[in-house]
């Protein structure tokens, strides 16, 4: 049984969300989650209140680097609400965004729904379970204004940062085949690129990808059928700015590309 506390404050990040506010000190003390459990029961909240099925999952922190930034020990699943999915090479609005990123990630398309279990899913096990590769784009943003203090419960209740997502065509086949752990992938904006890999997301995108399965598991939450799951940066996140393009590059596996507004 949700608390009043665990309402309050999920209604509370929604309503920052939709109006693009920031909370200047985190959620008011009596509404603060103390655990990730405690995080992930007020983030569910915000899946309730989409009119749309659950479009997927993203991973948050999943560099070593990333995880220093924001003082955190581990990544952090979040909801992707469709709602939030804007369609390739759409204009998308820049609003008040307070991060201020775009992240490039490898994202895969479930075939078969991964259920809650006792034991660990192995990465053999997660990848039987995979339909496609995609390459994708991320704009996290986050409803405190202090993001890096909060702690991992808050940034969990606060959807793990997430925002706007937007998910290339489906890879050609033979990607399976393929080293994704050195894979080069390249992002731009007008002004700036940044350049990485798959390393970057718990060492090979299908270790990040199993992280979530067992994540949701130990949650008592099944990773779905048709749901796609976004593994993290694979780069430095790059800096972005009203009227700005953005190209996620991954060579043979596809790109994908959006525009900010101007405003």
């Amino acid at each position: 049984m949700l608390t009043d506390a665990a309402q309050k404050a999920g209604e509370l990040l929604w309503n920052c969300w939709q109006n693009g506010q920031t909370l200047a000190d985190g959620l008011p003390e009596e509404l603060r989650p103390r655990t990730r459990q405690e995080g992930y029961a007020i983030q569910a909240l915000l899946e309730q209140r989409s009119a749309a099925p659950l479009y997927g999952w993203k991973i948050a922190a999943t560099s070593q680097a990333g995880q220093a930034h924001i003082r955190v020990d581990q990544p952090m699943a979040g909801r992707i609400l469709a709602e939030r999915v804007i369609a390739e090479g759409a204009v998308v609005p820049f609003g008040r965004n307070s991060m201020r990123v775009a992240e490039a990630e490898f994202a895969f398309r479930m075939a078969r729904t991964l259920a809650p279990r006792a034991a660990a899913y192995s990465v053999d096990e997660t990848m039987s379970a995979v339909q496609s590769l995609h390459p994708a784009i991320e704009i996290p943003d986050c409803r405190y204004a202090d993001f890096v203090s909060v702690g991992a419960p808050q940034l969990i209740a606060d959807n793990a940062c997430a925002h706007y997502f937007m998910l290339g065509a489906a890879a050609p086949e033979g990607w399976r085949d393929l080293n994704l752990a050195v894979h080069e992938v390249t992002l731009r904006s007008t002004s700036l690129q940044r350049a990485g890999s798959g390393a970057a997301v718990l060492g090979d995108p299908r270790a990040a990808l199993t992280w979530l399965a067992n994540e949701l598991s130990a949650q008592g939450t099944s990773l779905a059928a048709g749901q796609v799951v976004t593994t993290g940066t694979c780069t430095i996140p790059l800096p972005i700015a009203p009227g700005d393009e953005i190209v996620s590059d991954m060579g043979l596996l596809g790109r994908v590309s959006m525009r900010f507004s101007g405003d």
